[in-house]
């Protein structure tokens, strides 16, 4: 019997995880790809994985979080080499397609600068009385 591995033109129906992620390009590296799956912040199939060298065939879903939004992919098809962006996105399905972002208002947490109502410079016993602390925010 021969090894089903070793016979040419055998194909593999399935891949690393962190090497397919790396091809679906939602990764800029195989090492982010594979500290992500270390980190245990990667399902597939609603199974928390540890090991980046699961190996995922199609048909299977990843749940992660990539940026803000988590991410549910279902796997169409299993890639040869990490090849342009169309290429790439004809690999997986996207089950929940991020919303896009609103502009926030508040995108700095500072806050707000004390503010002098007199003219000119302020005083030395004016800095003094300025709310220069943030407790007052807390109230």
């Amino acid at each position: 019997m021969s090894d089903p591995k070793n016979t040419p033109g055998a194909e593999t129906a399935s891949l690393r995880v962190d090497k397919w992620l790396w091809h679906a390009r939602f990764f800029k590296t195989r090492t982010l790809a594979a500290k992500q799956v270390s980190e245990g912040k990667i399902r597939i199939n609603s199974t928390k994985i540890s090991k980046p060298a699961r190996t995922i065939s199609p048909g299977d879903i990843l749940t992660f979080p990539k940026d803000d939004h988590v991410r549910v992919i279902k796997v169409v098809a299993i890639g040869i080499r990490r090849g342009p962006a169309p290429e790439a996105q004809a690999l997986y399905e996207d089950l929940d397609p991020p919303q896009p972002r609103e502009k926030r208002v508040d995108q700095n947490n500072f806050p707000p600068m004390p503010k002098y109502e007199g003219k000119g410079r302020p005083t030395k016993k004016d800095r003094r009385n300025l709310p220069l602390s943030g407790a007052s925010l807390l109230d």
